[in-house]
C-alpha cells in the first residue's frame, strides 16, 4: 500500500490520498493488528459498494463513513467510481473529505460483477428503508451474490437518512427468504431483532407496493470529479471522476 502526499486543490491544508492494493488484506493471519483488520474490512466493504454498481459513473452508496473527527461519527457517506479498464476504484467521503483509491480488487471474493454478461433491466421496484436497516442487510451472512450485489448497490436517499435499493420483485422475495433464515438460526437476541425489523421492512413493500415512494432519488453525486489528476504521475492509472466534497 502507499499514502500519497499531496495538496489539495480545494484547500490551502495538505492532505493525503490513501492508495492501497487489497490483495496486501486478504486472507490476513487471526494475530494481524485490530487497526489492520479494520482498515481490510473497510477497504472490502467500498469494493463490494463499488462493484454491485454501476460502472464508470460516480455516485453516493450508503455506507457511512468510519471517521470519528472531534470524536463524533463522521455524518458523510462513501462516494465512489470504478474503471474496469485498467481496473481501480476510488472513494470519497461526501462530509470529512477522506479519500483513497483501491487496485488489485478485481476477481476478489468481494469482487460482486457478474462473472457472465447479463442483461440490465430497470428494476420495477425502489425500496427506501432506514440506514439500521441497509447496515442490517450489508450485514447478511447466508446470502448470495446476486443478494449482496442487490444490497450493496443500495444509494444515499435523497434525504440523506435512509437508503434507497432497487431491485426486481422475484429478487426482493429471495432477499426476503434469506433474512427470515438468518433471523430462525441467530441465538444473538440483539442481532435477531435487527433481522426481524428488515423482515418486518422489505415485507411491508411487498405486501403493499403501491405505497412505494417513487419521488426518491438517490442523493446527487453531481460534485463529484478528479482525483487523479491530484495524484503523482505513477499513480495515474484511472479515469477518475470523484472530485473533493469537503476539507479534511
Amino acid at each position: 500500500m502507499l499514502i500519497v502526499d499531496r495538496d489539495c486543490t480545494y484547500t490551502a491544508i495538505p492532505c493525503v490520498v490513501f492508495v492501497s492494493d487489497l490483495r496486501h488484506f486478504l486472507d490476513m493471519p487471526e494475530d494481524v493488528p485490530a487497526p489492520a483488520r479494520r482498515m481490510g474490512e473497510h477497504l472490502a466493504l467500498i469494493v463490494r459498494a463499488a462493484t454491485a454498481g454501476q460502472g464508470g459513473q460516480a455516485w453516493v452508496s450508503a455506507l457511512p463513513c468510519r471517521r470519528r473527527p472531534g470524536r463524533r461519527p463522521c455524518p458523510g457517506h462513501f462516494a465512489v467510481f470504478r474503471a474496469d479498464v485498467p481496473p481501480s476504484i476510488e472513494w470519497r467521503c461526501t462530509a470529512c473529505g477522506d479519500d483513497g483509491v483501491i487496485r488489485g480488487w478485481e476477481g476478489s471474493v468481494f469482487d460482486l460483477r457478474p462473472r457472465r454478461p447479463e442483461l440490465v433491466s430497470i428494476p420495477s421496484i425502489r425500496i427506501v428503508v432506514s440506514a439500521d436497516v441497509a447496515a442490517t442487510l450489508r450485514d447478511l451472512r447466508l446470502v448470495d451474490t446476486a443478494g449482496e450485489r442487490l444490497v450493496f448497490r443500495a444509494c444515499l436517499a435523497d434525504d440523506a437518512d435512509s437508503a434507497l435499493l432497487t431491485a426486481e420483485e422475484d429478487d426482493l422475495e429471495e432477499l426476503l427468504g434469506y433474512v427470515a433464515a438468518e433471523a430462525n438460526h441467530e441465538k444473538d437476541r440483539r442481532r435477531q431483532k435487527r433481522l426481524d425489523q428488515a423482515f418486518q421492512a422489505l415485507q411491508e413493500v411487498l405486501d403493499q407496493p403501491w405505497n412505494l415512494p417513487a419521488r426518491k432519488r438517490c442523493h446527487d453525486a453531481g460534485g463529484l470529479g478528479q482525483m487523479t489528476d491530484r495524484l503523482p504521475t505513477a499513480d495515474r492509472g484511472v479515469s477518475s471522476r470523484i472530485a473533493p466534497t469537503a476539507t479534511k
